[in-house]
């Protein structure tokens, strides 16, 4: 979906949902029929997705052009584009290697890559660029000199393989790195540190604005510390996390929040974190807290627990209301079932803050 920024410049917005990865091209079809329902309830032309394809199938559809050709022809039919992929998630279940590889190894690469490849043939024609979401390196724990040695030299092998895309394709792909609480990339410090070392053209940063609030910094602040460091924002994920001001008082709501086999990191003011919510709830670390469970935007959590919700909007705010739009690209991730309230609920929301709808927006340049 295509929205006019108040310079003329277009603004991507995808939306994503919460359904498993597509194991196959069939697959990947029905993902794309909820896709049109959710385009058909809104009365909209076109619907921008943003598509998470496992490894194993990203490195059939990276070999196979007849495959690509036809899942582009797809996309089409159904009023659909897609300027962005979704390389953050790695495997789930089945027979897929359950280990999720950093970046001090090559399986991360050559996934990227091949989303990369992926990406410039489902590309509308007249867009001349698009972006590749992938994680924050890696988690922190373990981070250790040889695997800051080999991420070095594996994502100086990235940005000579972006730039070999570009020059076979005329299309340039980008990769936004997400930092999240718990990893090499968390906070803007450590963000700004590691782009000193990092191919700035090519390489930035996608923020998920439920992962930012979990941080506790600042959402203004942040985006200013990158701007002033050269380090663009390729994609910004519009999410509210859970947040409980007074944890103890709100035990029996948050507990209606865990969900065995799915964890809910939790992070307080003071730098604790715990790795899920049901941990979280047996040794109370100080409150208030902050959980990284994605809440509805138009829909908040019924008190005494809140959303995140100014955190999200007050970045917004920032990208949107410079001279030239912060960032190229907007997601919302919803469930199939609830998407078309949820994106009509933003629509109204990125409407006060000056972005025509779609059908004023001009092709992408």
């Amino acid at each position: 979906m295509r929205l006019r920024h108040h310079s003329g410049r277009v603004v991507h917005l995808s939306h994503g949902t919460h359904e498993r990865p597509a194991r196959d091209l069939p697959a990947v079809v029905e993902h794309l029929d909820a896709y049109a329902a959710v385009r058909d309830r809104l009365a909209v032309e076109t619907l921008g997705v943003s598509l998470w394809l496992p490894p194993t199938l990203a490195a059939a559809l990276a070999i196979d052009g007849r495959s690509r050709t036809r899942l582009r022809a797809e996309i089409a039919a159904r009023g659909l584009e897609i300027v962005t992929l979704s390389g953050a998630p790695w495997a789930e279940g089945g027979d897929e290697d359950p280990v999720t590889p950093d970046w001090s190894e090559p399986a991360r690469l050559e996934y990227t890559l091949d989303l990369a490849r992926i990406l410039t043939d489902l590309m509308p024609e007249d867009a001349v660029r698009g972006a590749v979401t992938t994680i924050g390196l890696g988690p922190r724990a373990g981070w250790d000199a040889a695997k800051q040695k080999a991420s070095a030299r594996i994502l100086s092998r990235l940005s000579a393989g972006l730039a070999e895309v570009a020059w076979h394709t005329g299309r340039a792909v980008r990769v936004g790195f997400q930092p999240e609480p718990g990893f090499v990339l968390d906070r803007a410090e450590a963000i700004v540190e590691a782009f000193g070392r990092l191919d700035r053209e090519r390489l930035g940063v996608s923020l998920d604005l439920a992962h930012l609030a979990c941080t506790w910094q600042g959402p203004v602040a942040v985006l200013d510390q990158l701007a002033a460091a050269g380090i663009a924002v390729i994609r910004a994920r519009i999410a509210a996390a859970l947040e409980a001001v007074d944890p103890i008082a709100s035990a029996e709501a948050l507990r209606g929040y865990v969900e065995p086999g799915h964890p809910r990191p939790v992070t307080n003011p003071a730098g604790d974190q715990a790795a899920d919510l049901a941990e979280a709830l047996r040794d109370f670390p100080p409150g208030p807290w902050r959980v990284r469970c994605h809440i509805p935007l138009h829909t908040p959590p019924a008190p005494p627990l809140t959303a995140t919700t100014e955190v999200w909007q007050a970045a917004l705010r920032h990208l949107t209301g410079g001279a030239h739009p912060g960032t190229e690209y907007l997601a919302v991730e919803s469930s199939a079932g609830g998407a078309g309230a949820e994106i009509a609920y933003l629509m109204g929301f990125l409407g006060e803050l000056g972005l025509s709808p779609p059908a004023e927006a001009c092709a992408a340049h």
